[in-house]
C-alpha cells in the first residue's frame, strides 16, 4: 500500500476514534472560487464590525502562506446537538454554547489527533484550527466533500444536518483528496423564509450585520432600535435558520460529556435571566462561549428583549 492511502486511512481511522463525526481530506491550495466571493462580501460591508474579517485576507485564501509547506488541508465535523434544551419560557441561547467553549474542546481533540498521527507516521508539520484563524472552514469542508453550503451559508450533511463545529488540520502530507459532494436544497427556502431579521438577503447569501449572532455576540455597541422585537428571545446567537432546516431532522445527540449544559441553563424562565447576577453569570457559564459577550452584554441582550 502507498504511503498516501495509508496515511489517509490512518487519518480517517483516528478521526473517528477520538470521536468526530467526519473527516474529509483536500488540497491545500489558493480558493479561487472564494476569492471574488469574499472580496464582494467585504466590499459591501456584510462584515459590519466584525473588522478582523478584513485580516489576512490572502492567507484566508490560501493555506500555504497560513502554514508555509502545506500540502493537505484535513477538515473534520464535530457533533454539538444537545441532548436536551432549554426551558420555552426562556430567553434563548444558541446550542453550541450549551456547554464548555468549543474552542477548547475540540482543539484538544486535533492535537491529540495531530501527535498520535505523528506518532505513527514520524515527523511531519501541521497546525490545528479550531474557528481562531483566518480559515475559511466552510468552504474547506464542502472541497473535502463533508457537505455543501447550504442557502443559509451553513455546511450542510445529509445524514447529520448543521449542528456540529468544523475543524481544521493544515499539514505538510501528502494525502488521497476527497471530491465535494453535490448541493441539495433544492427548492427549499425554509431558512430564507425564517429569519427574524431577513439576513439571508438572497439564496446561498448571508449579510453578516444583520444576523442576530452578529448583534448579540459581535457587536459591542447599542443594539438598534430598528431591530426592537424582531430577535425572537435570542439573548446570544440564534439557531432559527438551522432549526428550520429539514437536514436537521436528522441531527442526533452529542456524546460529549463536556458538552453538557450547567443544570441553571435548562430550567430557567425569563425571569430568571432578568435577574441574574455577575456570580451567577460567572458560575453558569464559567468555561462556556457565552462568556464572550460578557455579563454586561448578555444583560444589556436581555434588556433589548423585555422592552
Amino acid at each position: 500500500m502507498d504511503n498516501k492511502r495509508h496515511y489517509t486511512d490512518l487519518i480517517k481511522s483516528e478521526a473517528k476514534r477520538l470521536g468526530f463525526l467526519s473527516c474529509g481530506i483536500s488540497k491545500a491550495e489558493f480558493l479561487e472560487e472564494e476569492a471574488p466571493r469574499l472580496e464582494k462580501w467585504l466590499e459591501q460591508n456584510r462584515h459590519g464590525e466584525m473588522r478582523y474579517m478584513e485580516n489576512y485576507f490572502d492567507k484566508r485564501l490560501d493555506p500555504t502562506k497560513l502554514v508555509p509547506g502545506s500540502k493537505s488541508v484535513i477538515s473534520l465535523l464535530f457533533n454539538y446537538y444537545p441532548h436536551e434544551f432549554q426551558n420555552k419560557d426562556s430567553y434563548k441561547i444558541s446550542k453550541y454554547a450549551y456547554g464548555r467553549d468549543y474552542h477548547f474542546v475540540v482543539k484538544d481533540k486535533l492535537k491529540q489527533l495531530l501527535s498520535g498521527l505523528q506518532e505513527e507516521i514520524g515527523e511531519f508539520h501541521g497546525r490545528a484550527f479550531v474557528d481562531s484563524a483566518p480559515v475559511l472552514d466552510k468552504a474547506w469542508a464542502a472541497k473535502s466533500g463533508l457537505g455543501w453550503i447550504g442557502k443559509n451559508s451553513n455546511l450542510l450533511t445529509k445524514q447529520t444536518g448543521s449542528f456540529y463545529f468544523i475543524a481544521e488540520l493544515i499539514v505538510d502530507l501528502e494525502l488521497e483528496y476527497d471530491t465535494p459532494v453535490t448541493d441539495h436544497c433544492g427548492s427549499c427556502t425554509a431558512c430564507i423564509d425564517a429569519c427574524p431579521t431577513n439576513a439571508i438577503y438572497e439564496p446561498y447569501k448571508v449579510d453578516g450585520s444583520k444576523c442576530i449572532s452578529y448583534f448579540t455576540i459581535e457587536l459591542k455597541d447599542e443594539l438598534p432600535d430598528s431591530y426592537k422585537n424582531s430577535f425572537d428571545d435570542w439573548m446570544f446567537g440564534c439557531d432559527v435558520c438551522q432549526d428550520v432546516c429539514p437536514w436537521n431532522r436528522f441531527s442526533k445527540p452529542h456524546n460529549e460529556p463536556l458538552f453538557n449544559p450547567h443544570p441553571s441553563l435548562l430550567e430557567y424562565e425569563k425571569s430568571d435571566w432578568e435577574e441574574i447576577t455577575r456570580e451567577t453569570f460567572n458560575e453558569i457559564f464559567r468555561k462556556s462561549a457565552v462568556k464572550r459577550t460578557k455579563y454586561e452584554g448578555l444583560k444589556r441582550n436581555i434588556a433589548f428583549l423585555k422592552h
